[in-house]
């Protein structure tokens, strides 16, 4: 997992002496002494790479502090990746789970270090066209794959609850505004009121779904065009696909300047060797049979909502000392804009 590393923040250190003991004889081969460091731009449970004389892990734990309810489930992750590890998808291999807060303070996972190349900038710069195409390719196949996955045979029926996915997240991100409002943005109280009135009829359909679909989860081998693992699955549940891929296609449409990621929007997608909106989504519905319009403006509105909802529970954390990382501050500044941006999307799907 390539990403910028730093030294261990004050407030995430723990007790690295403890935590070889435990993972010696949990893990195979595993043997201390271990260097430690942080990885940067973590915004929920903070993440750490731990790099012993001949191997590299990852280790994700809760943060410390008061959480919200069902919030930085770490167990849960393990459990998702673990099952998808093990069906072929692409995962960094789950080694074990410790639910124990005595070891380093918080429950944790650790999971083996997979090297690759991940992009915050969808128009991924210094590649080729060829290589672009490629990749968006293969993150398209693997969401697809995902999606397809027969999460009862997995042992996974319980990991979230079938049907209303749009219904139950626009309840879930309301309150979790509710909860950690620091300002008052009228744009998402309008969008609290619209969006359960506006939510397309798409069927029954559920799958396992990541939760936050990005390139920049997206780990992509160090010299080959393809997807080597999906990383970040705290917001993973059972939900409508078209949960994640509306989401995932927020690259095509969101508003430069509400995200610290890029965006497609006015890009000459053509000389990048990227494909449209419609163009990805119509090959995403080739490989599952999906019939639904994933460009419909509703899902822009919906998606932005969530994301300035879930910085917003960033603002809680911060306001109430509980910060993860050290650009929250930065990341605060975005609320506003994405909820203007997504109350501009309503208002093209009929809001007034």
């Amino acid at each position: 997992m390539i990403g910028s590393t730093h030294a261990v923040a004050a407030n995430a250190a723990f007790d690295e002496a403890r935590l070889v003991a435990y993972l010696e004889g949990r893990i195979p081969g595993f043997s201390g002494p271990i260097k430690v460091e942080q990885f940067a731009g973590g915004q929920s449970n903070p993440t750490y790479r731990l790099t012993t004389s001949d191997a590299q892990y990852v280790l994700r734990r809760k943060p410390a502090g008061v959480l919200l309810k069902s919030a930085h489930a770490v167990d849960r992750e393990f459990r998702v990746t673990r099952a998808l590890f093990e069906v072929g998808l692409p995962i960094a291999e789950p080694l074990v789970l410790c639910e124990d807060d005595d070891v380093i303070g918080t429950m944790f996972f650790v999971m083996r270090y997979v090297p690759g190349r991940s992009f915050w900038d969808p128009m991924m710069p210094g590649l080729d066209p060829a290589e672009r195409a490629a990749i968006y390719d293969s993150a398209n196949e693997t969401l697809a794959r995902l999606h397809m996955v027969d999460f009862a045979a997995l042992g996974l029926s319980d990991y979230g609850r079938p049907g209303n996915y749009f219904a139950r997240q626009i309840s879930r991100w309301s309150r979790q505004y509710e909860s950690s409002r620091t300002q008052n943005i009228p744009e998402m109280d309008r969008l609290i009121e619209w969006l359960p009135t506006a939510i397309p009829d798409t069927g029954d359909t559920t799958a396992i779904i990541h939760g936050d679909f990005s390139f920049h989860n997206l780990l992509i081998h160090p010299t080959e065009p393809r997807v080597s693992a999906v990383i970040d699955w705290e917001l993973s549940t059972l939900g409508d696909p078209l949960g994640d891929l509306t989401y995932h296609m927020l690259e095509w449409f969101r508003p430069a300047g509400v995200d610290v990621r890029g965006t497609l929007k006015g890009a000459d997608l053509a000389a990048l060797g990227i494909p449209d909106a419609d163009e990805y989504a119509r090959r995403y519905c080739e490989r599952t049979g999906l019939k639904s319009d994933p460009t419909a403006p509703f899902y822009e509105a919906f998606n932005l909502f969530r994301v300035a909802a879930i910085l917003q529970g960033i603002a809680g954390r911060a306001r109430d000392g509980v910060q993860t990382a050290e650009n929250a501050q930065e990341v605060i500044t975005r609320i506003e804009p994405l909820a203007r941006a997504a109350w501009h999307a309503a208002r093209e799907a009929g809001a007034t």
